[in-house]
């Protein structure tokens, strides 16, 4: 591709991504829910493994262990909601920016 039609896909490009905004603040606000929902549901196995350890003291150290794994992965799920969510935001503010 030569030069001049590379600055017109360039200009083309910029042109569409006027409304890319809204794209975007869609997919992390999709991310921040799926991110929300992974901490919930290792919240609820941590809580399932803790359960367990009470219940089968033979088996405690393996239950106690997958609770802490379960526990550290909600931990980061829980993170990656707040990101995603400020990502969002970001995202809203940009288009908001240059909708104005």
């Amino acid at each position: 591709m030569d030069h001049h039609q590379h600055d017109k896909q360039n200009k083309s490009e910029q042109a569409a991504g006027a409304g890319d905004w809204r794209k975007e603040e869609k997919h992390h606000k999709h991310m921040e829910q799926l991110a929300q929902l992974g901490a919930a549901a290792a919240r609820a196995y941590a809580m399932h493994e803790k359960h367990k350890a009470k219940k089968d003291p033979k088996h405690t150290r393996s239950h106690r262990i997958k609770e802490e794994i379960a526990a550290t992965i909600a931990a980061g799920s829980a993170g990656f909601t707040i990101h995603e969510h400020h990502k969002r935001k970001e995202a809203k503010k940009h288009g908001h920016h240059h909708h104005h």
